[in-house]
C-alpha cells in the first residue's frame, strides 16, 4: 500500500472525511441524476434473480444426485454426488453477496457457508438424532462446509467414504441438509419473484434505507469480511498474528478452495461492471456510475483503478496452491501477498467510491484493520 492510499484510508476510518490535498478525486455533476430505477432494475432482472436460479437449479440437482446415491450407493454414484456439490458450492459463490430482502431475513448466509465446519457437533447431531438445522448453535454443522466433510472428510480412500456416509444415518443427515439448503434458497427467489423485485426497484432514493446504498454496503461487507477476510485473512492469519491452515474454505476435499476464492472474485468484479448472467452484456452498473460523475484518483479513472486491482489480485491468487491449506502450510508469504492485493480493492472501494457515491459505510469492519 503506498503512502498516499494509506493516508487516505486512515483519515476515512478516523474521520469520516478526506483531504484534497491526499487526493484530487472529482465529481463534476453538480446534480446526480444518475438513473438509479434503471441500475436497479438491470440488477434485479439480469443479475441477482438469474443468478439465484441457477444456484436453485444446482442445488435440485444436488438433492436429486444425494437421493441416487441414498438408493445406491455406489462409488460412481458417489462421484456423481461430489460432482453436483462442487457444481452447487461454486454456484453459491456468486450469490452470497446479495443478503438482502429474504435472504438477510432469514440469515442465508449463516445457514449455508459458516466454516470451519464443527465435525464434533456433526457427529454429535447424528448420533443423538438431533436434526433441528433452524437453530443458530446449528450454523457451523450444516451448509456446505458439513456437506464438505461428509463427502470428503470421513475417509482419504473414497470406496470407503462412500461406505461410511450410508452408515450410522449420516445419509439421513446429508439428505436433510441438502433439502434444506434447497428451501432456503427457493424462498429467496420465490420473495424476488411475489413482489420484492418491485419492491427494491422502487426504492431508488439515496439514503441509508434506500437499495442503491443497501446493496452496495452489503456488497462492500461481503468483499471485506467473507472474501478478503473469511477466504484469504483468516487462514493467513492476518487477524491472528499466526496462520490458522484449518480455517480455509473446503478444506476436506483440500483441491477446490482456490477455485471457490476466484469465483467469489469473478462474481464481485462482474457485479461492479454491470456483467449479465448468462451472458456477455452489462448494463447500468457502479463501474458506468463511477464514470457518470467522472470520478479520478490522482488523475486516473476510478472505475479503471478498481479493475485493474481487481486483475492484480487475481493475478496473485493464481499463483496460489489449488489447495489454499497446503499453501498456508508450505508458503503462506504468498496468501499474506494475495491478501494485501485483495485489501488494496478495499481502499479504493471504502474510501474512494462510497466518498463518490455519497453512501455512508453502515457497518463497522469486525476485524480492526
Amino acid at each position: 500500500m503506498t503512502m498516499i492510499n494509506y493516508f487516505r484510508f486512515l483519515l476515512f476510518c478516523s474521520f469520516g472525511v478526506l483531504l484534497s490535498a491526499c487526493n484530487d478525486n472529482s465529481n463534476n455533476s453538480s446534480i446526480d441524476t444518475f438513473d438509479r430505477e434503471l441500475m436497479l432494475t438491470h440488477w434485479a432482472d439480469n443479475i441477482i434473480i438469474p443468478r439465484y436460479e441457477t444456484y436453485v437449479s444446482s442445488l435440485e440437482d444436488l438433492e436429486s444426485k444425494t437421493e441416487e446415491f441414498i438408493t445406491n450407493a455406489s462409488v460412481d454414484n458417489f462421484d456423481v454426488l461430489r460432482s453436483s456439490w462442487l457444481s452447487s458450492y461454486t454456484a453459491w459463490q456468486a450469490v452470497s453477496m446479495f443478503e438482502i430482502g429474504k435472504a438477510e431475513e432469514n440469515g442465508l448466509r449463516n445457514y449455508t457457508n459458516i466454516y470451519p465446519t464443527d465435525t464434533n457437533k456433526i457427529n454429535q447431531n447424528i448420533a443423538e438424532h438431533d436434526y433441528n438445522l433452524t437453530l443458530p448453535s446449528n450454523f457451523d454443522a450444516q451448509g456446505f462446509p458439513a456437506l464438505d466433510y461428509l463427502l470428503y472428510g470421513l475417509s482419504e480412500d473414497k470406496s470407503e467414504a462412500a461406505y461410511l456416509l450410508t452408515q450410522s444415518d449420516r445419509n439421513l443427515y446429508l439428505s436433510l441438509l441438502v433439502t434444506r439448503l434447497k428451501l432456503l434458497a427457493e424462498a429467496v427467489v420465490d420473495d424476488w419473484k411475489s413482489g420484492y423485485r418491485e419492491e427494491f426497484i422502487a426504492n431508488k432514493g439515496s439514503s441509508a434505507t434506500a437499495s442503491v446504498d443497501k446493496i452496495v454496503n452489503d456488497f462492500l461487507y461481503y468483499y471485506e469480511r467473507f472474501l478478503r477476510a473469511g477466504k484469504v485473512g483468516i487462514p493467513a492469519g492476518v487477524f491472528s498474528g499466526s496462520s490458522l491452515s484449518h480455517t480455509v474454505e473446503a478444506p476436506f476435499c483440500g483441491v477446490y478452495s482456490k477455485d471457490f476464492l476466484l469465483a467469489s472474485l469473478t462474481a464481485v468484479q462482474d457485479f461492479f461492471n454491470g456483467k449479465s448472467h448468462l451472458s456477455n452484456g452489462t448494463g447500468e452498473s457502479l463501474n458506468a456510475y463511477l464514470d457518470y460523475l467522472n470520478t479520478k484518483i490522482e488523475g486516473a479513472d476510478l472505475a479503471v483503478l478498481i479493475n485493474s486491482q481487481f486483475d492484480s489480485a487475481r493475478n496473485k491468487i493464481n499463483s496460489l496452491n489449488q489447495n489454499l491449506k497446503k499453501q498456508v502450510e508450505t508458503d503462506n508469504v504468498k496468501m499474506l501477498e494475495a491478501y494485501d492485493e485483495l485489501q488494496k480493492v478495499v481502499i479504493l472501494f471504502k474510501v474512494d467510491m462510497m466518498q463518490a457515491l455519497n453512501i455512508k459505510v453502515d457497518f463497522i469492519d469486525a476485524d480492526g484493520d
